[in-house]
């Protein structure tokens, strides 16, 4: 079971660096005026969410969920940290809606909007850590 909470770590800290990463590079997309530029973040946009985000969220679920079955955790703490995770999906689909968006040149945003945008997973990580290590209840 030990090998099993390893991968899932590996895996959400892979999520994570994409949760983290994609919304910077939203930021920079959105500030830039240039063709060569905006053609160049679709491209790391694209590679990030589908080749690195997407995997390591679909694999931090995968292990999640066999740790969750493997070692029948119980208490709120659980229930609090899976809807926070169902929270991070939701903001990762938002995300490749973005990527879309970004994609079709149908960005509406300001560069404001994505540097507030880009708080939301630390806040949930932060959350997450806390119920995972001290499981308050």
């Amino acid at each position: 079971m030990e090998w099993i909470k390893i991968w899932h770590i590996i895996f959400m800290v892979t999520w994570f660096a994409g949760l983290f990463y994609l919304p910077r590079l939203f930021v920079y997309h959105a500030m830039s005026d240039d063709k060569i530029s905006q053609e160049r973040f679709k491209v790391m946009e694209r590679k990030l969410f589908y080749g690195i985000m997407t995997p390591g969220g679909i694999l931090t679920i995968v292990f999640g969920t066999w740790l969750w079955l493997g070692y029948g955790f119980t208490g709120g703490w659980i229930h609090a940290k899976v809807s926070l995770v169902a929270l991070l999906v939701a903001y990762h689909i938002y995300c490749g809606k973005l990527v879309n968006d970004f994609k079709h040149d149908r960005n509406r945003h300001s560069h404001v909007y994505y540097r507030w945008f880009n708080e939301m997973p630390v806040l949930a990580l932060i959350a997450i850590v806390i119920l995972v290590e001290l499981k308050p209840f």
